[in-house]
């Protein structure tokens, strides 16, 4: 579980808080194996026998005054007795995980027998949509079957598809069998009855490592439907212009339901993989695509506010159905026509899932991010509480969860793993704040409940070691962190505590406009009130950290009632914490997450960005707004860790190498000047590996060994410290970044050129020039005066 605040010394109170112009606040990154000092929890048993506080029910922790009888709650301050379990247990303090670590992971007990707890077994489901392209379905049979070779051992496959029909495919007898329900156009319908009745579930569900070869089989036999297909199954419009034909909000709300019947008995959570090539555009929950066509500027209204709210309740509202049924769903949409991922994205950051898009098949990375996803450890049923001293409590919190109806700082995330990230931001309960118990530290508890599937494998090691093949066991946890920190005795005390990828992903999501505070979200303001709505909040609350800055630090004075915009410091020169935030905010609002629908930023692509970077840990989240440069002067040798991303710091290095790492992207270019005698990747070898490589997809060869594949691409494109640093970074990331080597002068470059930000407008109205992040600096300046007045 790693914790980064975005200052580690509070502010003693509210008006210092809000004086310093600071958000306040952390990231929670619950289930990552290790804390942000690279520390493991220690692991220990008998969670339920953890003592918890009378008063606060906060969790006993090694901060607590312990004495033979009694503890001392450190959050609220109550003196608690122990129970007699306790005195003994705790006669031998070393063998408690609790009174050795602040970071531990207890195993809790379950209800059920031993033998329900084995039964519950991963399922997985995949939709695919065959109102699509030969190439759409290649694509999507090459995610598949390296998803089959991720699955472990026990899990459970079903395959179905969408279009004008819902097809359910039966893979256990000797040849695949599909049975299809045709689906009503009708926008208020559903089937025509219960798809259980169609084929039973069980018998939909096959075993993974029985009928691989059986699945697979199936997935050859999918064919996209044809015009005529189309025209008779959903019918012809008026003058024959087909109305329709992808079914995706039936067929999802029937798959929901049919798996969910067997929740907490065959499976404790199921996964659906959604493949999509285009918006539902039939039936229930299908999506009005014109509006992305109409020219609002014309109308007077905002395009960016019009295009980002959803439309429809239908996937927010299935995504409710899809938690209680304990489904997951994860959307992958291979398109690059408009399909409204502002309406579908609820469906699976709500239920636990994440949304991927894609904008072509020839470089989709669908595959490789399948295998990756499936083959790294999850979480599910898991719930977040986050609990605080008694002088500040948690004021909102952001991220892929919903909250708990009942209790207040409690969220539920159906699925969760070691990247999924969460934030919070925080309040003063009074306005003394810390500064009457000078003597007491700021505390904060964050506790994690959470359950894994442990498989047969492993098995061995635990209490069931006569356990039958096969079966999974379902263990429930509780890891739970618990922080002091300490207070800032003055402003330039907690301008140096400051953590800028913190404060960053904070801004994300919150950025508090001009007094008096009111919080707002950046990417909900976006949403709701338009980007430009949100940029102004981002520009205004730069403009209040750098003015208060400058009164605290005294470096501005005024003359003759006015102010000289040359004095004030908006590089923030006498606090290194703090010099990164300008270019964080330029950068981000030269972001397609700001930047205006005129730009070309597609609405979809902008979607996926909100849900990529609203549930990214601090570190990735810099890389994705303000991307790494470093350079080297031989592929063996690294020239300089970081540079500015402006056309100048390339020119100046000298350089001939140069590695960009955009988080989604990572870019190798060889300058036009270097030695044309250093190593470079062969283009021959490179075009004749993807071609090997596409041909494996397309041939199913290369499903025996993935990751050897991606391996071996690594391998024969680089060696060296730069080759190791970008296996390194592809290991380190929840998705498949593209891999682009670019040699100037020879190679279009531009990919590597739009990420040099610092030479652009920060509006976009203009050409790239030398004044781009210049210019936005003397803006603030300007800006920071009239506010001082």
């Amino acid at each position: 579980m790693a914790v980064r605040a975005t200052v580690s010394r509070f502010p003693k109170n509210e008006d210092e808080q809000e004086s310093s112009g600071l958000p306040w606040g952390v990231t929670v990154t619950p289930f990552a194996s290790k804390d942000e000092n690279g520390l493991s929890p220690v692991y220990g048993s008998d969670g339920d026998l953890l003592p918890r506080c009378e008063n606060c029910y906060a969790y006993f922790n090694t901060y607590c005054e312990l004495d033979q009888w009694a503890w001392n709650c450190n959050l609220c301050g109550t003196l608690n007795g122990l129970t007699s379990q306790a005195i003994v247990r705790y006669s031998h303090p070393r063998s408690c995980a609790e009174t050795m670590s602040s970071f531990i992971d207890l195993e809790l007990s379950m209800e059920g027998s031993e033998e329900e707890m084995m039964q519950a077994r991963p399922v997985y489901v995949a939709a695919v949509d065959l109102s699509s392209s030969e190439e759409f379905l290649e694509l999507t049979k090459s995610a598949l079957q390296a998803a089959l070779e991720a699955l472990a051992p026990g899990s459970l496959f079903g395959l179905a598809t969408f279009s004008h029909k819902m097809g359910l495919y039966d893979v256990q007898g000797p040849i695949p069998v599909v049975k299809n329900v045709f689906i009503s156009p009708d926008t208020e319908g559903t089937l025509p009855f219960e798809i259980e009745d169609v084929m039973p579930l069980l018998q939909f569900l096959a075993p993974v490592e029985t009928c691989k070869d059986r699945i697979t089989a199936a997935l050859d036999t999918l064919r996209p439907t044809t015009s005529w297909e189309r025209t008779t199954g959903a019918g012809q419009g008026l003058e024959g212009v087909l109305m329709g034909g992808r079914g995706f909000g039936v067929a999802m709300e029937a798959l929901v339901k049919y798996i969910g019947s067997e929740y907490g008995n065959t499976f404790a959570l199921a996964r659906v993989f959604a493949f999509m090539s285009g918006p539902p555009d039939y039936g229930a929950g299908q999506l009005d695509t014109k509006r992305y066509g109409e020219q609002y500027a014309s109308k007077g209204e905002d395009a960016d506010r019009a295009l980002l709210p959803e439309q429809t309740p239908f996937y927010k509202d299935l995504a409710v159905v899809a938690v209680q049924a304990g489904v997951c769903v994860d959307i992958f949409a291979v398109t690059n026509e408009y399909t409204d991922l502002a309406s579908l994205k609820f469906l699976s950051i709500e239920s636990g899932g994440s949304l991927f898009l894609y904008s072509n098949t020839d470089d989709s990375t669908l595959p490789q991010d399948m295998y990756r996803m499936l083959s790294r450890p999850y979480a599910f049923g898991c719930i977040l509480r986050l609990r605080t001293s008694s002088e500040f409590k948690p004021g909102h919190s952001y991220g892929h969860f919903f909250p708990d109806p009942q209790y207040e700082n409690v969220q539920h995330i159906i699925c969760c793993d070691s990247f999924a990230s969460y934030a919070y931001d925080f309040d003063f309960t009074s306005a003394t704040g810390f500064s009457r118990y000078a003597s007491e530290q700021p505390v904060l508890q964050i506790a994690f409940q959470y359950t894994v599937v442990v498989p047969p494998e492993e098995l061995s090691a635990s209490r069931l070691v006569s356990a039958s093949r096969g079966k999974h066991l379902l263990q429930r946890r509780l890891r739970i962190r618990t922080l002091q920190f300490g207070t800032a005795r003055n402003m330039n005390e907690l301008y140096d505590s400051v953590d800028p990828e913190a404060v960053l992903s904070i801004l994300v999501h919150k950025v508090p406009p001009p007094p008096p505070p009111n919080p707002v979200i950046v990417i909900l303001a976006s949403l709701e009130q338009g980007v430009r709505e949100g940029r102004m909040l981002l520009h205004d609350w730069l403009v209040i950290l750098t003015a208060q800055y400058n009164d605290a630090s005294k470096i501005v004075q005024f003359k003759n009632g006015g102010l000289i915009a040359s004095q004030i410091d908006v590089a923030f020169s006498q606090c290194p914490q703090l010099q990164p935030l300008p270019r964080l905010v330029f950068a981000l609002l030269r972001n397609p997450l700001l930047r205006f629908h005129e730009e070309g930023v597609h609405p979809d692509y902008r979607i996926y960005l909100q849900c990529l970077c609203s549930a990214l840990e601090p570190g990735s989240l810099h890389r994705v707004i303000y991307p790494v440069l470093m350079s080297y002067s031989t592929p063996d040798k690294q020239a300089y860790p970081r540079h500015s991303l402006s056309r100048t710091a390339l020119t100046t290095s000298g350089s001939p190498i140069f590695f960009l790492d955009a988080f989604t992207a990572l870019i190798v270019l060889y300058s036009s000047t270097a030695d044309p005698t250093l190593p470079f990747p062969p283009p021959q070898d490179c075009k004749l590996f993807l071609s090997l490589e596409s041909a494996f997809m397309q041939k199913k060869l290369f499903l025996q060994r993935i990751s050897s594949i991606l391996f071996l691409r690594q391998k024969v494109l680089l060696s060296g410290l730069l080759r190791s640093t970008i296996n390194k970074l592809k290991q380190e990331r929840s998705i498949t970044p593209k891999l682009i080597f670019i040699r100037g002068g020879q190679d279009d470059a531009s990919a590597f050129e739009n990420y040099l930000i610092e030479e652009q407008d920060v509006d976009g109205s203009g050409f790239t020039s030398v004044t781009g992040f210049v210019s936005f600096l003397e803006d603030v300046a300007q800006s920071v005066m009239e506010y001082m007045k």
